[in-house]
């Protein structure tokens, strides 16, 4: 039953995802009348083997006629290394050509060894083209199922280690008639498909009649064109147009780009993930049902003095349980960090989920998910100023400073040291000057007065209730038993949150790492909840263990211990560098793991604060329902 309903649930939030993903709001269709110009323009060119992006024209391609321009882009697009600039293809709506020359490029050894080296890197150049992605069509040799992967590769190497550049393309656009079956020269058109197939050809094979067109073999026995490294070359840079009617809504024209035959794979992540709660919820219960009832009972009946000197457990330690921790200010500071990251991520997912941040618009999750970082600042002060007061802080100026200082300073550290590495390989993925100097802007003129702001009204409210007092004198903590050591006990901990979100991770790791789109916030949603879920039981049953045994330094153990499922995070990320990924030079490395510890940082601040208000909630809760003499 639990299974039909949670199936429901998925083609519910995939129906919504189908219908409405791709309809951004405020972007409408552009049509085209036959003839109409239809602007193709280049994005940046990656590889995932150096993970490096770099503009279009970091290459000697063609130039168009007159000056280069770039498409103003929004803060997402250029973190991201987009750099949308226009290209001299000639293409119209519903005009097909043979073949036209581009362009003839004299390459010196400077320029044929960048080309080389980009070959040899297995670099993919990103074209669009009323803002859908160029795509190269493959078929599963296993399935027959037609896939594609994104943008079209630039050249390849022989098995002797030849260097081939695809300087011929095919351009085949898709187009939807608003009326087909009643055409008139009135009729407008919409491109829905923009596929692209390359081929290598030697400049001699190609006739040229001299009025832009060409001619180039059909045969598949023709010489392609190999480029000479070290040495100069002349390139001959053609292509074709074809237009494909088809049947493909406007709407529902990246379907082709999003399509994964690996839903199976999500759903059993998802099915997984809730065996994972529903262990945690048995485990949960016992202690809760059985154990903690008997307990409560047991300590609210009238004993005699003799019976009470004989008592163990958590509520011996009643007068120490909420003694304030040490380094509170810390403490406060990673809380308050936690709570951003929260609120900013459920934000972004759900937004993300209805459809408003999918990938036809373009830098909009990047963007969304910094803004609303900054302005979550406000929630962040607040929740950290008042857990401050309630650890009887005193200092609540300099608490708020180092919340909002905390953890951006830590990501912006990290990301410029990585940005001087960026920035020596002349890549586009170097965050440009007056960019950080707006992310500066962002930080200390909208984030760091939020958070004075929440602090201070969090710290004027009154600390939360605790239900008993806390003794002067600090309880002598007795030797706990070997599983409940700090170290062990955080490596126990992470291990059932981890599991329930660590097929989704994969998914994420390849939409970050090998360019491609990650689209299903839906299952992510759900997977997000499980996480928040799973990463609270597991708090509240280690916290519960640890005042069993008389350890009432639950404070910062709650938050370490619920955040340890970021170290086998971190051990997945290895995995998934040795085994999936193509790197071997020093910068990319260096960059994927500068990243993956931002990512597990952040991962370990957003469970540990979950886990923390867990098990506070929990702590609060059971001593509340004990009577106290």
């Amino acid at each position: 039953m639990a299974l039909k309903m949670l199936q429901t649930l998925g083609l519910v939030l995939l129906f919504v995802l189908e219908s409405s993903a791709f309809y951004v709001p405020g972007v409408a269709p552009v049509e085209f009348a036959e003839g109409d110009q239809v602007d193709i323009r280049a994005v940046k060119m990656t590889s995932t083997k150096t993970q490096l992006p770099y503009e279009y024209y970091s290459l000697p391609f063609c130039k168009p006629e007159g000056d280069l321009h770039y498409k103003p882009e929004n803060l997402g697009e250029v973190l991201r290394g987009d750099r949308i600039v226009n290209t001299p293809y000639k293409v119209r709506m519903k005009t097909e050509d043979s073949c036209l020359v581009l362009c003839e490029q004299t390459l010196d050894t400077r320029q044929s060894s960048q080309f080389a080296g980009k070959i040899k890197d297995n670099y993919y150049v990103h074209l669009i083209s009323d803002n859908l992605p160029a795509a190269t069509r493959f078929v599963m040799l296993d399935t027959g199922e037609n896939q594609y992967e994104h943008g079209y590769r630039l050249g390849s190497l022989s098995q002797d280690n030849k260097i081939y550049i695809n300087n011929h393309l095919k351009l085949i656009f898709k187009y939807h008639a608003d009326q087909p079956d009643a055409p008139s020269a009135s009729d407008t058109y919409r491109v829905v498909g923009f596929e692209v197939e390359t081929k290598s050809i030697k400049n001699a094979a190609v006739e040229q009649p001299g009025d832009g067109t060409c001619k180039y073999p059909t045969e598949p026995t023709y010489e392609k064109q190999e480029i000479l490294p070290g040495q100069e070359n002349k390139i001959l840079f053609t292509y074709e147009v074809q237009w494909v009617p088809s049947d493909i809504q406007w709407a529902s024209r990246w379907d082709n780009y999003l399509a994964m035959s690996d839903v199976q794979i999500h759903w059993f992540s998802i099915i997984n993930s809730v065996v994972v709660v529903f262990f945690l919820a048995g485990i949960l219960t016992m202690i809760i049902v059985r154990t903690l009832r008997r307990d409560i009972a047991r300590y609210n009946k009238e004993e005699d003095a003799e019976d009470t000197m004989e008592e163990t457990g958590w509520k011996l330690v009643h007068g120490d349980v909420f003694r304030p921790p040490q380094r509170k200010i810390l403490l406060s500071s990673c809380i308050g960090a936690g709570v951003q990251i929260f609120c900013m991520a459920l934000i972004t997912i759900i937004l993300a989920m209805f459809g408003m941040l999918s990938p036809s618009s373009r830098g909009a999750l990047l963007t969304a998910g910094l803004f609303l970082f900054v302005f979550m600042g406000a929630f962040a002060g607040y929740y950290a100023g008042r857990m401050y007061k309630t650890m009887k802080g005193t200092n609540w100026k300099r608490a708020a400073f180092m919340t909002a200082m905390l953890y951006p300073s830590i990501v912006f550290g990290i990301e410029f040291f990585l940005n001087f590495f960026i920035w020596g390989k002349r890549s586009s993925g170097a965050v440009p000057f007056t960019t950080m100097l707006a992310l500066l802007c962002m930080w200390f003129g909208i984030s760091l007065p939020l958070v004075f702001f929440g602090y201070y009204f969090g710290y004027r409210k009154q600390p939360y209730d605790h239900p008993v007092r806390t003794n002067q004198i600090p309880r002598q903590v007795p030797e706990q038993i070997w599983y409940m050591n700090p170290l062990l006990s955080t490596l126990m901990a992470g291990i059932l949150p981890f599991g329930a979100v660590f097929i989704e991770l994969f998914f994420i790791l390849t939409a970050i790492w090998e360019n491609q789109f990650y689209y299903l916030f839906g299952f992510l949603f759900l997977v997000f909840i499980i996480l928040v879920i799973s990463c609270s039981q597991i708090a509240i049953v280690m916290v519960y263990f640890q005042l069993c045994g008389e350890d009432y330094h639950w404070w910062w153990r709650s938050f370490i211990v619920s955040g340890g499922s970021a170290f086998y995070v971190f051990l997945y990320a290895v995995f998934y560098f040795v085994t999936k990924l193509e790197i071997v030079d020093f910068i990319p490395s260096l960059l994927y793991f500068g990243y993956t510890f931002l990512m597990v940082f952040t991962f370990w601040i957003l469970t540990g604060t979950i886990g923390f208000f867990a098990a506070y909630t929990f702590i609060r809760k059971i001593y509340a329902a004990v009577k106290i003499d």
